[in-house]
Protein backbone atom coordinates (compact mmCIF):
# COMPACT_ATOMS: atom_id res chain seq x y z
CA UNK A 1 0.00 0.00 0.00
CA UNK A 2 1.05 3.29 -0.88
CA UNK A 3 -0.34 6.41 1.07
CA UNK A 4 -0.22 9.76 -1.37
CA UNK A 5 -2.08 11.96 1.59
CA UNK A 6 -3.21 11.97 5.32
CA UNK A 7 -4.92 14.63 6.42
CA UNK A 8 -6.55 14.30 9.81
CA UNK A 9 -7.75 16.00 12.45
CA UNK A 10 -8.41 15.05 15.78
CA UNK A 11 -8.27 11.64 14.24
CA UNK A 12 -10.76 12.72 11.64
CA UNK A 13 -10.37 13.34 8.26
CA UNK A 14 -8.74 11.64 4.56
CA UNK A 15 -6.31 9.44 3.48
CA UNK A 16 -5.31 8.72 0.04
CA UNK A 17 -3.77 5.43 -1.07
CA UNK A 18 -3.02 3.38 -3.78
CA UNK A 19 -3.24 -0.41 -3.33
CA UNK A 20 -0.78 -2.68 -4.88
CA UNK A 21 -1.60 -5.96 -3.58
CA UNK A 22 -4.33 -8.39 -2.78
CA UNK A 23 -3.12 -8.13 1.00
CA UNK A 24 -4.11 -4.55 0.70
CA UNK A 25 -7.65 -5.40 -0.20
CA UNK A 26 -8.23 -7.33 2.90
CA UNK A 27 -6.49 -4.82 4.83
CA UNK A 28 -9.48 -2.36 3.23
CA UNK A 29 -12.11 -4.80 4.05
CA UNK A 30 -11.74 -4.00 7.80
CA UNK A 31 -11.20 -0.53 7.46
CA UNK A 32 -14.02 0.66 5.48
CA UNK A 33 -17.43 0.79 7.82
CA UNK A 34 -20.95 2.18 7.20
CA UNK A 35 -21.40 5.95 6.87
CA UNK A 36 -17.56 6.18 5.09
CA UNK A 37 -16.64 8.31 2.48
CA UNK A 38 -14.71 6.74 -0.42
CA UNK A 39 -13.48 8.96 -3.65
CA UNK A 40 -12.59 6.61 -6.37
CA UNK A 41 -12.52 6.05 -10.15
CA UNK A 42 -14.76 4.27 -11.80
CA UNK A 43 -17.09 3.62 -15.28
CA UNK A 44 -20.78 4.98 -15.10
CA UNK A 45 -22.91 5.75 -18.26
CA UNK A 46 -23.40 9.62 -18.86
CA UNK A 47 -26.76 10.40 -19.98
CA UNK A 48 -26.91 13.71 -22.18
CA UNK A 49 -29.12 14.94 -24.57
CA UNK A 50 -29.70 11.88 -26.81
CA UNK A 51 -31.52 12.12 -30.54
CA UNK A 52 -35.08 10.40 -29.53
CA UNK A 53 -35.52 8.91 -32.79
CA UNK A 54 -32.18 6.63 -32.25
CA UNK A 55 -32.40 5.55 -28.70
CA UNK A 56 -29.14 3.99 -27.77
CA UNK A 57 -27.23 3.75 -24.88
CA UNK A 58 -25.22 5.95 -23.68
CA UNK A 59 -21.58 5.09 -23.36
CA UNK A 60 -19.68 4.26 -20.11
CA UNK A 61 -16.97 6.76 -18.89
CA UNK A 62 -14.61 6.96 -16.50
CA UNK A 63 -15.38 9.11 -13.98
CA UNK A 64 -14.13 9.77 -9.89
CA UNK A 65 -16.94 9.91 -7.87
CA UNK A 66 -17.65 9.33 -4.07
CA UNK A 67 -19.96 7.17 -2.39
CA UNK A 68 -21.18 6.72 1.24
CA UNK A 69 -20.48 3.63 1.90
CA UNK A 70 -23.03 0.61 2.69
CA UNK A 71 -21.66 -2.56 2.12
CA UNK A 72 -18.19 -3.68 1.66
CA UNK A 73 -17.45 -7.26 0.17
CA UNK A 74 -13.89 -9.20 -0.16
CA UNK A 75 -13.55 -10.87 -3.75
CA UNK A 76 -10.64 -12.82 -2.52
CA UNK A 77 -10.41 -14.95 -5.90
CA UNK A 78 -11.33 -11.82 -8.45
CA UNK A 79 -8.45 -9.88 -6.68
CA UNK A 80 -11.43 -7.31 -5.97
CA UNK A 81 -12.73 -5.12 -2.80
CA UNK A 82 -16.66 -4.07 -3.91
CA UNK A 83 -17.72 -1.03 -2.37
CA UNK A 84 -21.44 -0.37 -2.55
CA UNK A 85 -23.38 2.63 -1.23
CA UNK A 86 -24.91 5.80 -2.20
CA UNK A 87 -22.89 8.63 -4.86
CA UNK A 88 -22.65 11.44 -2.55
CA UNK A 89 -20.12 13.62 -4.87
CA UNK A 90 -20.48 13.43 -8.53
CA UNK A 91 -22.37 12.44 -11.48
CA UNK A 92 -26.12 10.77 -10.32
CA UNK A 93 -25.53 11.92 -6.86
CA UNK A 94 -28.63 10.00 -4.78
CA UNK A 95 -27.88 6.59 -6.84
CA UNK A 96 -26.22 3.66 -5.62
CA UNK A 97 -23.29 2.53 -7.27
CA UNK A 98 -20.11 0.06 -6.26
CA UNK A 99 -16.64 0.78 -7.05
CA UNK A 100 -14.77 -2.34 -7.49
CA UNK A 101 -11.42 -1.79 -6.05
CA UNK A 102 -8.43 -3.61 -7.08
CA UNK A 103 -4.62 -3.78 -7.20
CA UNK A 104 -3.70 -0.44 -8.32
CA UNK A 105 -6.66 1.32 -7.62
CA UNK A 106 -6.14 5.21 -6.55
CA UNK A 107 -8.81 6.41 -3.58
CA UNK A 108 -9.70 8.53 -0.90
CA UNK A 109 -11.13 7.33 2.23
CA UNK A 110 -12.83 10.09 4.54
CA UNK A 111 -14.04 9.07 7.49
CA UNK A 112 -13.60 8.73 11.55
CA UNK A 113 -10.41 6.83 11.91
CA UNK A 114 -9.65 4.17 14.85
CA UNK A 115 -6.44 3.40 16.25
CA UNK A 116 -6.51 -0.06 14.76
CA UNK A 117 -7.72 1.09 11.48
CA UNK A 118 -4.40 3.80 11.01
CA UNK A 119 -2.39 0.81 12.34
CA UNK A 120 -3.79 -1.58 9.39
CA UNK A 121 -2.79 1.32 7.27
CA UNK A 122 0.68 1.54 9.03
CA UNK A 123 1.78 -2.49 8.60
CA UNK A 124 0.11 -2.39 5.19
CA UNK A 125 2.78 0.34 3.94
CA UNK A 126 5.56 -1.35 5.84
CA UNK A 127 4.47 -5.25 4.55
CA UNK A 128 4.58 -3.27 0.68
CA UNK A 129 8.58 -2.89 1.64
CA UNK A 130 8.95 -6.46 2.95
CA UNK A 131 10.59 -9.69 0.72
CA UNK A 132 7.78 -11.58 -0.87
CA UNK A 133 7.96 -15.17 0.46
CA UNK A 134 5.91 -18.42 -0.64
CA UNK A 135 5.90 -21.72 0.55
CA UNK A 136 6.26 -25.25 -1.33
CA UNK A 137 6.07 -28.49 0.75
CA UNK A 138 6.69 -31.68 -0.61
CA UNK A 139 6.82 -35.50 0.10
CA UNK A 140 6.82 -38.27 -2.46
CA UNK A 141 4.68 -38.06 -5.04
CA UNK A 142 2.61 -35.27 -3.39
CA UNK A 143 3.06 -31.15 -3.12
CA UNK A 144 1.62 -28.21 -2.49
CA UNK A 145 2.38 -24.16 -2.90
CA UNK A 146 1.00 -21.19 -0.90
CA UNK A 147 2.07 -17.89 -1.40
CA UNK A 148 2.41 -16.14 2.08
CA UNK A 149 0.18 -13.02 2.23
CA UNK A 150 -0.79 -11.02 5.66
CA UNK A 151 -4.00 -12.27 5.93
CA UNK A 152 -2.82 -16.00 5.51
CA UNK A 153 -1.08 -18.28 3.33
CA UNK A 154 -3.25 -18.62 0.12
CA UNK A 155 -2.82 -21.97 -1.27
CA UNK A 156 -1.95 -21.76 -4.91
CA UNK A 157 -1.68 -24.78 -6.35
CA UNK A 158 -1.44 -28.64 -5.59
CA UNK A 159 -0.85 -31.59 -6.82
CA UNK A 160 -0.20 -35.62 -6.57
CA UNK A 161 1.27 -38.37 -8.96
CA UNK A 162 1.88 -42.10 -8.16
CA UNK A 163 5.64 -42.80 -8.65
CA UNK A 164 5.74 -46.46 -7.97
CA UNK A 165 9.18 -46.96 -6.07
CA UNK A 166 9.88 -43.56 -6.98
CA UNK A 167 12.70 -43.94 -8.90
CA UNK A 168 13.37 -43.28 -12.43
CA UNK A 169 11.58 -41.05 -14.69
CA UNK A 170 7.86 -41.00 -13.10
CA UNK A 171 9.56 -38.99 -10.13
CA UNK A 172 12.06 -36.64 -12.27
CA UNK A 173 8.40 -36.10 -14.08
CA UNK A 174 7.27 -34.89 -10.86
CA UNK A 175 10.10 -32.63 -9.90
CA UNK A 176 9.73 -31.41 -12.93
CA UNK A 177 6.25 -30.38 -13.08
CA UNK A 178 6.81 -29.10 -9.29
CA UNK A 179 9.77 -26.99 -10.59
CA UNK A 180 7.49 -25.40 -13.28
CA UNK A 181 4.36 -24.56 -11.21
CA UNK A 182 7.41 -23.12 -8.63
CA UNK A 183 8.79 -21.34 -11.63
CA UNK A 184 5.83 -19.35 -12.31
CA UNK A 185 5.09 -18.71 -8.97
CA UNK A 186 8.66 -17.47 -7.65
CA UNK A 187 8.91 -14.67 -10.49
CA UNK A 188 8.27 -11.79 -8.23
CA UNK A 189 9.36 -13.05 -4.81
CA UNK A 190 12.45 -13.49 -3.28
CA UNK A 191 12.45 -16.46 -0.83
CA UNK A 192 10.69 -19.93 -1.31
CA UNK A 193 10.86 -22.11 1.70
CA UNK A 194 10.73 -25.57 0.58
CA UNK A 195 9.83 -27.56 3.50
CA UNK A 196 8.64 -31.18 4.41
CA UNK A 197 9.35 -35.09 6.03
CA UNK A 198 11.94 -37.02 4.98
CA UNK A 199 14.94 -35.91 2.09
CA UNK A 200 12.41 -35.57 -0.70
CA UNK A 201 13.30 -31.98 -0.64
CA UNK A 202 16.88 -32.54 -0.74
CA UNK A 203 16.38 -34.60 -3.45
CA UNK A 204 14.00 -32.18 -5.57
CA UNK A 205 16.63 -29.26 -4.58
CA UNK A 206 19.46 -30.77 -6.13
CA UNK A 207 17.00 -31.84 -8.99
CA UNK A 208 16.58 -27.58 -9.17
CA UNK A 209 20.02 -26.91 -9.04
CA UNK A 210 20.65 -29.10 -12.30
CA UNK A 211 17.62 -27.68 -14.04
CA UNK A 212 16.67 -24.21 -12.79
CA UNK A 213 20.00 -22.91 -10.96
CA UNK A 214 18.17 -19.49 -10.46
CA UNK A 215 15.61 -20.95 -8.81
CA UNK A 216 17.69 -22.86 -6.70
CA UNK A 217 19.22 -19.89 -5.03
CA UNK A 218 15.84 -18.75 -3.57
CA UNK A 219 15.28 -22.35 -2.11
CA UNK A 220 15.44 -22.15 1.94
CA UNK A 221 15.28 -25.65 3.71
CA UNK A 222 12.86 -26.54 6.40
CA UNK A 223 11.86 -29.49 8.04
CA UNK A 224 8.34 -30.08 8.92
CA UNK A 225 6.34 -33.66 9.72
CA UNK A 226 3.00 -32.93 6.74
CA UNK A 227 2.68 -30.98 4.12
CA UNK A 228 -0.23 -29.14 2.72
CA UNK A 229 -2.01 -26.77 5.23
CA UNK A 230 -0.58 -28.12 8.54
CA UNK A 231 3.28 -28.23 6.94
CA UNK A 232 2.97 -24.26 5.99
CA UNK A 233 1.57 -23.93 10.18
CA UNK A 234 4.56 -25.44 10.94
CA UNK A 235 6.59 -23.55 8.77
CA UNK A 236 5.24 -20.29 10.20
CA UNK A 237 5.23 -21.84 13.79
CA UNK A 238 9.06 -22.41 13.39
CA UNK A 239 9.43 -18.84 12.26
CA UNK A 240 11.25 -19.56 8.93
CA UNK A 241 9.28 -16.73 7.29
CA UNK A 242 10.25 -14.42 10.24
CA UNK A 243 13.55 -15.15 9.78
CA UNK A 244 13.13 -13.93 5.88
CA UNK A 245 11.07 -10.76 6.27
CA UNK A 246 12.04 -10.46 9.88
CA UNK A 247 8.36 -9.71 11.12
CA UNK A 248 5.76 -11.64 9.59
CA UNK A 249 2.14 -10.87 10.89
CA UNK A 250 0.38 -14.58 10.60
CA UNK A 251 4.04 -15.77 11.79
CA UNK A 252 3.26 -13.77 14.67
CA UNK A 253 -0.15 -15.08 15.18
CA UNK A 254 1.03 -18.14 15.24
CA UNK A 255 3.34 -17.97 17.98
CA UNK A 256 0.51 -15.84 19.77
CA UNK A 257 -1.84 -18.45 19.34
CA UNK A 258 0.41 -21.76 20.40
CA UNK A 259 1.52 -19.54 23.54
CA UNK A 260 -2.35 -19.21 24.62
CA UNK A 261 -3.32 -22.75 23.83
CA UNK A 262 -0.19 -23.23 26.69
CA UNK A 263 -1.32 -20.70 29.18
CA UNK A 264 -5.23 -22.57 28.78
CA UNK A 265 -3.97 -25.91 29.37
CA UNK A 266 -2.46 -25.28 32.97
CA UNK A 267 -4.69 -23.05 33.97
CA UNK A 268 -2.50 -20.01 33.66
CA UNK A 269 -2.27 -16.46 32.46
CA UNK A 270 -4.64 -16.57 30.15
CA UNK A 271 -8.62 -15.12 29.38
CA UNK A 272 -11.00 -16.31 26.16
CA UNK A 273 -14.50 -15.47 25.79
CA UNK A 274 -15.52 -12.42 26.17
CA UNK A 275 -16.66 -12.27 29.84
CA UNK A 276 -13.23 -13.83 31.00
CA UNK A 277 -11.35 -11.31 28.89
CA UNK A 278 -13.54 -8.51 30.17
CA UNK A 279 -13.05 -9.47 33.72
CA UNK A 280 -9.38 -9.13 33.46
CA UNK A 281 -9.58 -6.07 31.88
CA UNK A 282 -11.17 -4.85 34.69
CA UNK A 283 -8.57 -5.68 36.92
CA UNK A 284 -5.54 -4.33 34.60
CA UNK A 285 -3.86 -7.84 33.74
CA UNK A 286 -4.35 -7.89 30.08
CA UNK A 287 -0.91 -7.96 28.39
CA UNK A 288 -1.88 -8.85 24.98
CA UNK A 289 -5.05 -8.87 23.63
CA UNK A 290 -6.11 -10.97 20.58
CA UNK A 291 -9.29 -10.59 18.82
CA UNK A 292 -10.32 -11.60 15.27
CA UNK A 293 -11.03 -9.40 12.31
CA UNK A 294 -14.67 -10.37 12.41
CA UNK A 295 -15.57 -9.74 15.80
CA UNK A 296 -14.09 -6.90 15.55
CA UNK A 297 -16.07 -5.42 12.00
CA UNK A 298 -19.39 -7.23 13.63
CA UNK A 299 -19.08 -5.56 17.29
CA UNK A 300 -18.25 -1.94 15.59
CA UNK A 301 -22.03 -2.21 15.08
CA UNK A 302 -22.15 -0.97 18.36
CA UNK A 303 -19.43 1.80 20.12
CA UNK A 304 -18.88 -1.20 22.91
CA UNK A 305 -15.74 -2.49 21.15
CA UNK A 306 -14.11 0.70 21.12
CA UNK A 307 -14.24 1.82 24.44
CA UNK A 308 -12.92 -1.65 25.48
CA UNK A 309 -9.86 -1.38 23.12
CA UNK A 310 -9.12 2.29 24.32
CA UNK A 311 -9.46 0.93 27.82
CA UNK A 312 -6.57 -1.94 27.09
CA UNK A 313 -4.32 0.81 25.33
CA UNK A 314 -4.89 3.28 28.24
CA UNK A 315 -3.57 -0.26 30.41
CA UNK A 316 -0.78 -0.23 28.24
CA UNK A 317 -2.00 -3.73 26.98
CA UNK A 318 -1.11 -4.82 23.01
CA UNK A 319 -3.87 -5.50 20.51
CA UNK A 320 -3.51 -7.75 17.74
CA UNK A 321 -6.23 -8.14 15.28
CA UNK A 322 -5.94 -11.99 13.99
CA UNK A 323 -7.09 -12.82 10.38
CA UNK A 324 -9.68 -15.16 10.48
CA UNK A 325 -8.55 -16.69 6.55
CA UNK A 326 -5.66 -18.82 7.96
CA UNK A 327 -5.38 -21.46 10.86
CA UNK A 328 -3.97 -19.07 14.14
CA UNK A 329 -7.55 -16.91 13.63
CA UNK A 330 -9.58 -20.14 12.97
CA UNK A 331 -8.22 -21.62 16.45
CA UNK A 332 -9.15 -17.86 18.29
CA UNK A 333 -12.65 -17.90 16.40
CA UNK A 334 -13.23 -20.95 18.26
CA UNK A 335 -12.59 -19.70 21.73
CA UNK A 336 -15.36 -16.83 20.74
CA UNK A 337 -13.28 -14.71 18.76
CA UNK A 338 -11.64 -13.11 22.09
CA UNK A 339 -8.80 -14.02 24.35
CA UNK A 340 -6.06 -12.13 26.28
CA UNK A 341 -2.38 -13.17 27.72
CA UNK A 342 -2.68 -11.41 30.75
CA UNK A 343 0.29 -9.99 32.98
CA UNK A 344 -1.07 -12.19 35.79
CA UNK A 345 -3.25 -14.94 36.36
CA UNK A 346 -6.49 -14.31 37.43
CA UNK A 347 -8.84 -16.28 39.29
Amino acid sequence: MKVLKKELRFGEGEISLITESLDDLWHLKYILEPADTVYAFTKRRIEGATDKLRPEKADKKTVRIGIMVEKVEFHKFSNRLRVHGIIVDGVDAGAYHTLNIEEGSNLSIIKKWKSDQLERIREAEIASKRPKVIIATIEEGEACIGMVRQFGVEETSSFRQSLGKAEGNKRNEFFGELASLLRYSAEKVEAVILAGPGFTKEDFLEFLRTKEPELAKKIVLEDTSSIGISGFQEVLRRGAVDRIVQESRIGREAKLIEELMKQISIDGRAAYGKAEVRNAQTMGAIETLLITDELLRTERESTVIDDFLRDVERAQGKIVVFSTEFEPGKKLESLGGIAALLRFRVA
